[in-house]
């Protein structure tokens, strides 16, 4: 994964993707932020991994509102970007330096919290997060983060993983730790 800022060295014959981007993951976390998070804030890693799963993969978040009896339509069809299977669940291997950039730059405060991490928007971070919720190509995004928040906000990480694991047994349990979920 790249910084903007780094591409510039990239030789032009390599193939690039968004989804190397750095600043578009931390747009997508501070997004999260703002509007799954209970007053700018999300509770441990757990939660954040499982709420951003549902936010990527809009068709297993409709899967969960059917399995909750409430029926939800996604924003969009399409995987945001991939994750992979880890020991909680979906998981991308890119949060730790994401949310390390994000708090580099004074964008988000880390505290811990007994054994869990706490992630709260600081007031530069709400400014941005405003920003780009105005900014037309996140509103699909910003959609999706809204029903993900209304069927799901309320529940704790421990929670969320336990609804990825009774739904998606096949899709996510029974993969291999690291392998893709598709």
């Amino acid at each position: 994964m790249k910084s903007v800022r780094a591409l510039g060295r990239t030789p032009i014959s390599l193939p690039l993707s968004a989804d190397d981007i750095t600043e578009l993951h931390a747009a997508r976390l501070l997004l999260l932020f703002h509007h799954c998070g209970s007053g700018e804030k999300i509770e441990g890693l757990t939660k954040l991994a499982k709420l951003d799963f549902f936010v990527r993969y809009p068709s297993f978040f409709e899967r969960a509102g059917r399995y909750l009896g409430k029926a939800m339509s996604a924003a969009s069809d399409q995987t945001e970007s991939p994750m992979v299977r880890h020991h909680y669940g979906p998981w991308d291997k890119r949060y730790y330096q994401v949310l390390a950039f994000l708090e580099a730059r004074g964008l988000i405060t880390v505290q811990k919290r007994g054994r869990a991490y706490d992630f709260t928007l600081t007031e530069l971070g709400q400014e941005r997060a405003k920003l780009l919720s105005k900014s037309q190509p996140f509103a699909p995004l910003i959609e999706q983060m809204q029903a993900v928040k209304k069927l799901l906000g309320r529940k704790n990480g421990t929670q969320l993983k336990n609804i990825v694991y009774e739904i998606f047994d096949e899709e996510v349990k029974q993969r291999r730790l690291g392998e893709l979920i598709k």
